[in-house]
C-alpha cells in the first residue's frame, strides 16, 4: 500500500501543511487569470481553461514524483495546438466550435497514451535532443507569437487570417478603428500586473486586475460601449466522458500535432522538474513524472479540456511561496474547483481585454533576450540555431518550429560527434598532462604523438579520425616513429569505422610507424578483435594508460 503512495505524500510533514495550504490558495489566484487566458491561444471556451487546473492537477499529484512541479495549461503547447488545427482545417472544426474543442480533448488523450509509451520503452530522452539554446529559440518564438496573437484583443479590433506577418499587418492597417474603452481595460490590466510584481510581488496583479475589471464593466456597463466581454461562463462540474464527433479520416493530423505536443511536454516538463529540484536539494524521478504528466493529460482529455504542461512560471510561484509538496497543488485545484462549481457567474462581465493583457505579459516573458545574449557570448553557432528555430515558429508556425528545433538539436549533436575536440597530449617526467589543440606541426615529443580523440568512432567521423592523424604524421617536426591513440574516450567502434582504422594502422606500418592503443576499455578491445585489428597488432601494443605507454617509448630509446 505504501509503496504506491507518491513520494511526497510518503514522508510528509505536518508542519508543512499550512504553507501549503498558503501557497495553493495564491496558485490558485494566479492561475485562474492565466488559464483562462490560454483560452485565447488554444481557441477554446474560457471555461476550459479552468479545467486544466482541477483534474489534470489531481491526477499528477497522485502520480507524480515532483514535489513542486505544477501542471495546468501552458501558452507553448496552447499554441502548438492551435497552430496545428488552424493548417490542418478539419471540417466543422472552427475556433471555439464544439467540434474544436472535441479534437483539443482527442489530441490531450493522444497525448496521454504517447506519455505513457514513453515511460513503458523508457523514451524520456526524447526530451533531451531539445538543447537549451534551441528551446530558447523556440520558447521566444512561442513568445512572439503569443503576445502579437493577443494584440487585436488589446485594442478590439478583429484579427487578421494568414501567416504571422499577414496577421500583424491586418492590425497595423486597422488601428484607425480601436475601441479606446476596450484599450483602456487592456493597458489598465498591464499597468496593474506590472506595478504589483514591482511594488507588491506578494500580491497576485492579474487576480487584483481580474477583480476591478469585473468591477467596472459591470458599473458602467462596458459592453454597451464596445467592449467585448466573456459573457455567460459555462459553471458546474466538468464534464466527464470522451470526446464527441470525431471523425475517424483526422486521427492522423491529431497524432502529428499530438507528437509536437509530446515532445515540449517531456523536455519542458523534465527541466522545470530537474531545476527546482536541484535549487531545494531534492530528488526526482522523471520516469514517474512522465506517468504522472500522462495521467494529467488523459484527465484532460476526458474532462473536456486541452493538452497540459509541467508550468515554469506557475512552479516558480509555488517555490517563491515556500510550497513543500504537491498538497499546495491539490489545494489549488479545489478552490479552482469551488469557483467552477459556485461562481462563475461573477465572470461575466469580464473584458476580454483584460485576459489579453494577462496573456500578452505571459508571451512577453517568454522571449528570452537575455539567454540570446548569454548564447551570443559563449556559442555564436548556437546563436545562429537558437535564432532559426525562433523566427521559423514566427514566420512559419509553431508546429514546424518545434520540429525544426528537434532536427536541428539532433544535427547539432551529429556535428559535435563528426567533428569532437581532439588533441595532442603531453606527459612530462613527474607524470603532469597537458593538451594542445591537434593542429598538423603538434607532437608530444621527437618521435611521438599521442592523439585524443573525445568521440566514439562511428561511420561519420572515422574519416576525420584518420585524416586528422595523417596529417599530424605528415607535418610532424620529427620523424614519427609512434603514434599513440588515447583510446579512453572511445566507448564504441562500429563496422565502418573498423575499416577506416584498419587502413590506417596499414599506412602507418607501411612508414615505419608503431600504432599503440591506450586506455581502450576492454569492450573496445574485443569490438577491435571481432573485426580482425588486432591481429595487425600485438600485445605489446595496447597499453592500460598513456602514462605506460609514453614510460615504454622513452625506455626504449625510440629516436
Amino acid at each position: 500500500m505504501i509503496s504506491i503512495l507518491p513520494p511526497w505524500m510518503r514522508s510528509y510533514e505536518r508542519r508543512w501543511l499550512m504553507p501549503d495550504i498558503v501557497a495553493g490558495v495564491t496558485l490558485a489566484a494566479v492561475a485562474i487569470p492565466e488559464c483562462m487566458g490560454y483560452t485565447s491561444i488554444a481557441q477554446t471556451p474560457v471555461v476550459t481553461g479552468l479545467y486544466t487546473v482541477i483534474f489534470p492537477t489531481l491526477l499528477f499529484v497522485l502520480l507524480g514524483s515532483s514535489r513542486l512541479l505544477v501542471v495546468g495549461a501552458d501558452s507553448a503547447t496552447a499554441a502548438i495546438l492551435a497552430a496545428g488545427l488552424t493548417t490542418a482545417a478539419i471540417p466543422g472544426a472552427t475556433p471555439g466550435s464544439t467540434t474544436w474543442l472535441a479534437y483539443t480533448s482527442l489530441i490531450a488523450l493522444i497525448c496521454g497514451v504517447m506519455l505513457i509509451l514513453a515511460r513503458i520503452f523508457k523514451l524520456g530522452f526524447i526530451g533531451d535532443f531539445l538543447s537549451a539554446s534551441v528551446l530558447i529559440g523556440f520558447l521566444t518564438g512561442v513568445g512572439v507569437q503569443v503576445f502579437t496573437g493577443q494584440i487585436p484583443d488589446l485594442l478590439g479590433i478583429p484579427k487578421g487570417t494568414g501567416n504571422w506577418f499577414q496577421q500583424q499587418w491586418a492590425w497595423i492597417t486597422n488601428l484607425a478603428s480601436t475601441s479606446w474603452p476596450t484599450l483602456a481595460f487592456g493597458l489598465g490590466t498591464i499597468i496593474i500586473i506590472l506595478g504589483f510584481k514591482r511594488f507588491i510581488p506578494k500580491v497576485p496583479g492579474a487576480i487584483v486586475a481580474v477583480v476591478l475589471s469585473i468591477g467596472i464593466s459591470s458599473a458602467i456597463d462596458a459592453q454597451a460601449d464596445g467592449v467585448a466581454i466573456v459573457g455567460s461562463v459555462q459553471g458546474g462540474f466538468p464534464p466527464i466522458g470522451l470526446p464527441q464527433g470525431i471523425s475517424m479520416a483526422n486521427i492522423g493530423i491529431c497524432i502529428g500535432i499530438a507528437f509536437s505536443c509530446f515532445v515540449l511536454i517531456i523536455a519542458q516538463s523534465a527541466a522545470t522538474s530537474r531545476s527546482f529540484a536541484m535549487k531545494n536539494g531534492q530528488k526526482v524521478d522523471v520516469n514517474r513524472d512522465i506517468v504522472g504528466l500522462s495521467g494529467a493529460n488523459f484527465a484532460a482529455g476526458l474532462s473536456g479540456t486541452f493538452v497540459v504542461n509541467g508550468s515554469p512560471t506557475k512552479t516558480q510561484i509555488l517555490d517563491e511561496e515556500k510550497g513543500r509538496t504537491q498538497l499546495a497543488n491539490f489545494t489549488m485545484a479545489c478552490v479552482v474547483l469551488l469557483v467552477v462549481l459556485f461562481f462563475t457567474a461573477l465572470l461575466t462581465d469580464m473584458p476580454k481585454s483584460v485576459l489579453a493583457g494577462i496573456v500578452f505579459l505571459i508571451g512577453f516573458d517568454l522571449i528570452d533576450i537575455t539567454g540570446f545574449k548569454r548564447i551570443l557570448a559563449r556559442r555564436k553557432n548556437e546563436f545562429v540555431v537558437a535564432l532559426i528555430t525562433a523566427v521559423t515558429v514566427c514566420a512559419v508556425g509553431v508546429e514546424q518550429g518545434i520540429v525544426l528545433a528537434i532536427v536541428l538539436s539532433i544535427l547539432d549533436l551529429i556535428r559535435r560527434q563528426y567533428k569532437p575536440a581532439n588533441f595532442v597530449v603531453s606527459i612530462d617526467e613527474a607524470g603532469g598532462t597537458a593538451f594542445q589543440s591537434a593542429e598538423p606541426g603538434a607532437q608530444t615529443e621527437p618521435g611521438l604523438i599521442v592523439f585524443r580523440y573525445d568521440a566514439e568512432l562511428f561511420y561519420a567521423n572515422a574519416n576525420r579520425f584518420v585524416d586528422d592523424v595523417e596529417a599530424l604524421v605528415e607535418h610532424a617536426p620529427d620523424p614519427v616513429r609512434w603514434i599513440v591513440a588515447d583510446a579512453a574516450a572511445m566507448t564504441d567502434v562500429d563496422y565502418s569505422a573498423g575499416i577506416s582504422l584498419s587502413g590506417l594502422i596499414d599506412y602507418l606500418h607501411s612508414h615505419d610507424i608503431r600504432f599503440v592503443l591506450a586506455g581502450a576499455d576492454q569492450q573496445v578491445l574485443e569490438t577491435l578483435e571481432s573485426y580482425g585489428l588486432m591481429a595487425k597488432l600485438d600485445s605489446s601494443d595496447v597499453f592500460p594508460t598513456v602514462a605506460a605507454a609514453v614510460e615504454e617509448f622513452r625506455s626504449a630509446g625510440v629516436s
